[in-house]
């Protein structure tokens, strides 16, 4: 994979595009199961100041599309600086990446009591499948631009 303007801006839209899958999945997931994991995806009850304000949703999903589009860029140029071109070792390290991040986020749920029980296996369970899907459709959709 090279670094390209069209590369940046692909990673842009595929950070949108994944980010809004794992938004709508958690969504649904909480409304049929009514286990709080998209509670948990906005939620911002960890980060010092930014805790101070109630914020919409459409603001918090805003907050959520961003640090999606940062990872997808940081993605492209991991595999960029890496020169990773592989499809497969594409996907694979972005689903990775994105089952770490999974782990490594759900413990913030006990910072707050809108979100998920920590011990809640249910949502964890459902988070870490949002997550693996997410990395999946980013890793996709990065590896079939890499020829582009």
């Amino acid at each position: 994979m090279i670094l390209t303007k069209t590369g940046l801006k692909n990673a842009i839209l595929y950070g949108l595009l994944s980010g809004l899958v794992l938004a709508t999945f958690l969504k649904g997931v909480e409304l049929i199961t009514h286990l709080t994991v998209y509670t948990l995806l906005l939620n911002v009850d960890y980060i010092p100041y930014i805790n101070t304000f109630a914020f919409p949703e459409l603001i918090e999903v805003g907050f959520h599309l961003l640090v999606s589009i940062a990872l997808a860029i940081c993605l492209y140029l991991l595999f960029v600086h890496l020169k990773i071109s592989s499809r497969k070792q594409i996907i694979v390290t972005a689903t990775t990446v994105c089952l770490i991040i999974g782990i490594a986020l759900f413990p913030t749920t006990t910072f707050s009591d809108k979100t998920p029980d920590f011990r809640s296996f249910p949502s964890f369970s459902y988070w870490m499948a949002g997550h693996i899907i997410y990395g999946y459709i980013l890793g996709y959709l990065l590896a079939k631009s890499k020829d582009n």
